[in-house]
């Protein structure tokens, strides 16, 4: 089969331009905004899920115990990038990488209560989508492999999340989103499933090995602790994880993934290639 000269014109093999990938932002930030509410609310749903089926993964790596420190959380780096895979090639609503959505308020294309409606209604949703699967995977008995080491390292991992101070988290969550929107940015540049996968996972495994904080994540993280807590797990750190501590945490954490996707990435490229055209209107 031949191509003929119209099709030939459409193969881009080269990434989209930067200025591009901004213009492609605003278009996506003006058609969230306008999502009716069923529709969005079932896509966070779903990146709840897949966010969650990283963390899932990224769980079962830290509960070995005979992996080196680095390499362990390396390891569950890249695991835990099989979450954000998810959410760009399947097509979901998740809360962090919509932060991106001030490009189109920068432009007018949004407005603040359309965007502001659509981070509601998906981290709500994104809530419901990460606490379905940590009741999934606790009822599923993970938390006994490895001689119950895995439901220790539940417990583990949420006390690490609600013992540090609200500036710590604030900075932890500020780093988290700046990367995390970094890899969504450039996912908008690939044309291939293969460009979007790549483009996912380093900067995700930089945010997950250094430890920084996500507060869709962090649904998974600390119910799946609280939840591997009440069940007897990780006796030594058990203390430290209740509900009190966890909202606490999902308080502070979503306000600094919003400055650090908003304004470290969305607002910088905002005004690098947009900021003029929209003066000019």
């Amino acid at each position: 089969m031949t191509l003929d000269e119209a099709q030939v014109s459409q193969i881009k093999p080269d990434a989209v331009a930067p200025a591009g990938i901004e213009a492609k932002a605003e278009a996506l930030a003006a058609g969230k905004a306008k999502m009716s509410l069923p529709t969005m609310f079932v896509l966070a749903i779903a990146a709840g899920m897949f966010i969650a089926c990283g963390a899932t993964l990224f769980t079962l790596v830290q509960g070995d115990a005979d992996l080196p420190f680095v390499a362990k959380r390396l390891l569950g780096g890249v695991s835990f990038s099989v979450g954000l895979m998810l959410v760009v090639v399947c097509g979901s609503e998740l809360f962090t990488g919509n932060c991106l959505m001030v490009c189109g308020l920068g432009s007018k294309k949004v407005s603040f209560g359309g965007m502001l409606r659509n981070w509601v209604v998906v981290w709500l949703g994104n809530f419901a989508g990460s606490l379905l699967i940590a009741a999934i995977v606790f009822g599923s008995q993970m938390g006994a492999m490895n001689s119950g080491m895995v439901g220790d390292a539940m417990v583990s991992i949420a006390a690490s999340k609600v013992t540090p101070d609200a500036l710590t988290l604030f900075c932890k969550a500020i780093m988290c989103n700046f990367l995390v929107c970094l890899a969504v940015w450039m996912t908008f540049a690939g044309r291939t499933v293969v460009d979007k996968l790549l483009a996912c996972v380093m900067p995700i495994t930089v945010f997950v090995a250094c430890g920084f904080e996500h507060c869709i994540a962090n649904m998974f993280f600390l119910f799946e602790g609280f939840f591997a807590k009440l069940a007897g797990y990780g006796a030594t750190a058990a203390s430290a994880v209740d509900l009190g501590p966890i909202f606490f945490n999902l308080g502070i954490v979503t306000l600094g993934n919003i400055v650090g996707g908003s304004i470290l990435v969305g607002l910088v490229y905002w005004f690098a290639y947009a900021r003029k055209a929209s003066q000019g209107k």
